[in-house]
């Protein structure tokens, strides 16, 4: 679950997105102040809109919100007083972790990409990377399928060149720390670091 609100730019509305789909797939239904987004083809639900936000939430920040327990309940509250009888669960554990990468291999079918698995603490993932520095044994920061890029960009399952990637060895640009360097290459970090532990505290 992504929660989104930007009061200048498209007024006091709170978005809540669950799930992609196409644009010709979307369909909306309305009560009151929600409007529910699902897809046409398999009614799974994709997203609310909640207009009046400042009404039912104190939100004083801009762009991607920080989703807690309590915005959740609070969310499904509104929902429901709405007339929604949908209930949203959020995985609340952190998306940006550290990553201790246990394996490097060539892509079979790039030049310029790895193909890297990595112990983020409660599993091992495979990603792809395109990072000329990267190398088994670093500590690296991973951001998991659902996190949110500084840019905006969510990560999501993918396949790159036809292997299967699980998230995102990322860089101090793409993190958007200050100072980062301008050269390509990933963020590698203190060995001392545990993997699975959130990089951000």
């Amino acid at each position: 679950m992504n929660v989104f609100y930007n009061k200048e730019g498209i007024g006091d509305v709170l978005i809540i997105s669950l799930k992609d789909i196409p644009y010709e797939q979307k369909r909306f239904e309305r009560k009151g102040d929600v409007v529910k987004i699902f897809d046409a083809e398999t009614n799974e639900t994709a997203g609310f809109n909640i207009f009046q936000a400042t009404s039912y939430f104190s939100l004083d920040g801009n762009g991607q919100l920080d989703v807690t327990a309590e915005m959740v309940e609070k969310i499904n509250q509104t929902i429901a007083q709405n007339g929604f009888s949908d209930k949203l669960e959020a995985d609340l554990s952190p998306k940006f972790v550290v990553g201790h990468v246990l394996e490097k291999e060539k892509h079979p079918n790039a030049d310029k990409l790895s193909v890297c698995k990595v112990d983020v603490g409660d599993e091992v993932l495979q990603i792809v990377c395109g990072a000329p520095n990267v190398a088994a044994g670093q500590k690296v920061v991973v951001a998991k399928v659902g996190a949110v890029m500084p840019s905006g960009m969510v990560i999501k399952e993918a396949e790159l060149r036809g292997i299967s990637s699980s998230g995102m060895i990322c860089s101090a640009k793409e993190l958007n720390l200050p100072n980062a360097p301008k050269e390509k290459g990933i963020l590698v970090l203190e060995d001392s670091r545990k993997p699975g532990e959130p990089f951000f505290k």
